[in-house]
C-alpha cells in the first residue's frame, strides 16, 4: 500500500495524513468510503443470522425492553435462543470475527493495513431493527464504523465523565452528553478514537447493518502480566536453580530486622535474569500478538506439495503472521530468520501471499517450513 496516495476509504486523504492528524486524536466522517459493488458483497441480514446460529461464532442479542437493557449470548436462532421478529423494534444482533469467516470482509480489512497488524482485532457486524442499538458507550480502542446497508444515527461526544450505569448487563454511560450528530447511509464511515463516547441507533424503514472494525489496545499491566507469565514458563532453562544466596561478608548487626542490602541486590539480579534479554521479550511478544483467538481453528490438509507446480500460496484468513528484525511469528510460534529467507517470509507477512516468482527464491528450508504450514491449514497453495 502506498501510504502517501489518497485513499477513497479515508475521504481521499492519504493514510499518512490520517495517521498524523486523526489517529487517536479526533473523529473523521467519510461519506462514500466504500463503493456500492463492494458493499453488496458483504454479509446481509440472513448471512449474519446464519453465523449467529453457530456455536463457534461469538454473537450477542441486545434488547431494550421496558426501559431496561437485556443481553443474550449466542448461539442464536436455528434451534437455539430465538431472535425477535423483524417487526419488533429496539433489538440488535452482534456477530464478531466475521473477517475470519467471510472472504469479502477479510478483503475489506486489508484496506486498513496502513495500521500495524499487531493492532487489528476484528470486524464485528451489527444488525438492528428500528430504534435498535447498544446504548451510549465508549470503546477503549480505535474503531471505524462502516454502514453497509440502511441508515444509523450516531451521536458522539468527547466527554470526560465515563461513569457507567450500575448493574447494567452492558457498559452504558450514565450521563451521555453528545456534541455532534450524523446519519450514516450505506457506504459512509465514521472513525472514532479510543474513549470517545458514542451512541448509534437504527433508522426505521430499512435493514440497518454496521461493520465495526476494531483495533485492540492491550493495557500495559495486562501486557506485562502476560509477558511475565510466558517468561516464567522457561525459567529453569535460563536460570541456575541450584544457585543460593550467600553472604560470607555479612557483618554482625545490631538491627536484625533490617533487610540486608546484599539480599535486595540478589533479588533484583534474579528478577532481571528472569526477565531475560531483549530477544526473549521480542520472542514472547511476537508469539503473544500472533496467537489465534480461542474460537479459531484451522483445517489440516494432506495435499502433497509439488513446488514446481505451485503458482502461489496465500495465508489463511485466520492466520496471524508478523515479524521483527530477527524473527518470524505465525499463529503463536516463532522462528529465527535472516538473509533471503527472512526477506521472503516478511513479504508473505506483509502481502499475505507469495507468487511463483517469489517461491523460486525460497531455500529448501523455507519450502519445508511452508509445507508444514500448508499441512496445518495456516496457508494454502
Amino acid at each position: 500500500m502506498n501510504i502517501h496516495a489518497p485513499l477513497l476509504l479515508l475521504g481521499n486523504i492519504t493514510p499518512a495524513e490520517f495517521m498524523a492528524k486523526y489517529w487517536q486524536k479526533k473523529p473523521l466522517l467519510v461519506r462514500g468510503a466504500i463503493q456500492a459493488q463492494a458493499l453488496s458483497e458483504l454479509p446481509c441480514r440472513a448471512a449474519l443470522g446464519e453465523l449467529a446460529s453457530r456455536s463457534d461464532v461469538p454473537s450477542r442479542l441486545i434488547e431494550f425492553k421496558k426501559s431496561k437493557w437485556q443481553l443474550t449470548h449466542g448461539p442464536l436462532g436455528a434451534g437455539a435462543a430465538k431472535l425477535p421478529a423483524l417487526t419488533t423494534p429496539n433489538w440488535t444482533l452482534l456477530v464478531q470475527g466475521v473477517d475470519l469467516l467471510d472472504e469479502p470482509t477479510h478483503e475489506l480489512l486489508k484496506q486498513f493495513r496502513f495500521v500495524p497488524d499487531a493492532r487489528l482485532d476484528d470486524a464485528m457486524f451489527s444488525f438492528a431493527t428500528a430504534g435498535g442499538g447498544v446504548g451510549p458507550h465508549f470503546d477503549s480502542y480505535d474503531v471505524f464504523l462502516l454502514q453497509t446497508s440502511g441508515s444509523r444515527r450516531w451521536r458522539i461526544g468527547a466527554q470526560k465523565n465515563l461513569e457507567l450505569v450500575a448493574g447494567a448487563p452492558l457498559k452504558i454511560l450514565a450521563d451521555f452528553n453528545p456534541t455532534k450528530e450524523y446519519v450514516l447511509e450505506a457506504g459512509d464511515m465514521l472513525y472514532l478514537p479510543p474513549r470517545y463516547a458514542h451512541d448509534g441507533v437504527a433508522v426505521s424503514g430499512e435493514d440497518c447493518i454496521t461493520c465495526s472494525i476494531g483495533f485492540r489496545a492491550p493495557k500495559r499491566v495486562e501486557l506485562a502480566r502476560e509477558l511475565m507469565d510466558r517468561l516464567s514458563e522457561d525459567l529453569s532453562d535460563r536460570m541456575d536453580e541450584t544457585l543460593l544466596y550467600t553472604d560470607k561478608n555479612q557483618a554482625a548487626t545490631d538491627a536484625p530486622a533490617q533487610i540486608p542490602a546484599s539480599l535486595e541486590a540478589f533479588a533484583y539480579q534474579a528478577l532481571m535474569e528472569a526477565i531475560g534479554n531483549g530477544t526473549d521479550l521480542q520472542i514472547h511478544l511476537g508469539e503473544y500478538l500472533t496467537e489465534p483467538k480461542p474460537e479459531v481453528w484451522f483445517e489440516a490438509s494432506k495435499k502433497k506439495i509439488v513446488w514446481s507446480k505451485v503458482k502461489s500460496i496465500k495465508l489463511d484468513a485466520a492466520t496471524r503472521m508478523m515479524f521483527d528484525t530477527k524473527h518470524i511469528f505465525i499463529n503463536g510460534e516463532s522462528f529465527a530468520a535472516s538473509g533471503a529467507d527472512a526477506k521472503l517470509m516478511r513479504s508473505l507477512a506483509n502481502e499475505r501471499k507469495l507468487l511463483m516468482t517469489d517461491l523460486a527464491k525460497a531455500s529448501g528450508g523455507a519450502k519445508e517450513l511452508l509445507t508444514e504450514w500448508i499441512g496445518a491449514g495456516w496457508c494454502h497453495a
